[in-house]
């Protein structure tokens, strides 16, 4: 177990422990199970204000700069209220983090997810979505307007065009729309071969979507 110095109000044990750590091998031994409920514990301290994101100490940068062992995989937003760390009250080393604009994966994000599967051994991967999504709002903007956007803005928008098509007739299309997006992005990882495809058949990497809210920063995971 390694401990960590925060900068604000000391983070319950529970919550700053880090993985273990194997013998020139540093992958993370926790089941898929076993790091979800490290999360929704996290999200649950840092709603309350009980929380913060640890800092690692010198002693702990040492030894992450020999290796990695993340217990889970996040693919989030890039929007700058959305940091895992922060809403997950997780440090430095726990978080193999892939973020864009309406947390969609293409080729680069699919390559990142499959590193974090197949090299660094994450049994998790989680598809973070959030309330007042601009990129889910432009996309809306595309199917309720026919919106067109500037440079590779369309294109970053484009993934999220389906989800928006899939829930258009509901009352609050932007909030219907950011759940649509994860549960797609969470079907596309699920049939990604040869690598995540593989490993969710065979049981090492459980695939689950969920909303954090940004006014009351609670983390809904999806069935």
């Amino acid at each position: 177990m390694h401990a960590f110095a925060c900068g604000c109000a000391a983070v319950p044990a529970t919550f700053a422990a880090a993985p273990v750590w194997s013998a020139g091998v540093p992958k993370t031994t926790l089941t898929a199970d076993q790091g979800l409920a490290l999360l929704k514990e996290g999200n649950a301290a840092f709603v309350k204000g009980e929380a913060c994101t640890p800092t690692a100490g010198l002693a702990r940068l040492d030894e992450l700069a020999k290796g990695q062992g993340p217990f889970a995989t996040i693919i989030g937003c890039a929007d700058s209220r959305t940091a895992p760390e922060h809403f997950f009250s997780r440090g430095v080393g726990e978080l193999f983090v892939v973020r864009v604009a309406g947390n969609t994966v293409d080729t680069a994000g699919l390559g990142s997810v499959e590193y974090g599967v197949a090299a660094l051994g994450t049994p998790l991967i989680v598809v973070l979505g959030h309330t007042h999504c601009g990129a889910v709002s432009a996309a809306v903007k595309v199917v309720k307007e026919n919106a067109a956007y500037p440079g590779h803005i369309g294109d970053m928008v484009a993934p999220i065009v389906p989800a928006v098509k899939s829930v258009a007739k509901e009352a609050d299309v932007v909030a219907a729309a950011t759940e649509a997006n994860v549960r797609r992005t969470v079907a596309q990882l699920q049939k990604a071969k040869p690598i995540v495809a593989k490993a969710v058949v065979e049981g090492k990497v459980k695939i689950v979507g969920a909303v954090c809210n940004l006014e009351t920063r609670a983390v809904t995971f999806l069935s």
